[in-house]
């Protein structure tokens, strides 16, 4: 499984994963430790494009601001 996250706050994360020969891209917006914590799924879907509109709809990021964890 790979997953990107946002420059800007690492935050907001996008998981890919290979499912009955089909890339699954989840959506996961995750909160910080002195908030508790924890991890919400925001949407899950299976194209780039249906991917960059649910970035668009849910957050101020595109898929330009995602990179690899190091």
């Amino acid at each position: 499984m790979s997953e990107w996250s946002c420059g800007c706050c690492g935050r907001w994360r996008v998981s890919v994963e290979l499912v009955r020969g089909r890339y699954r891209y989840r959506l996961v917006h995750r909160y910080p430790p002195e908030h508790g914590g924890g991890a919400n799924v925001v949407g899950e879907v299976g194209s780039v494009p249906e991917l960059e509109h649910l970035l668009h709809r849910y957050t101020p990021l595109t898929l330009a601001d995602l990179r690899e964890p190091a």
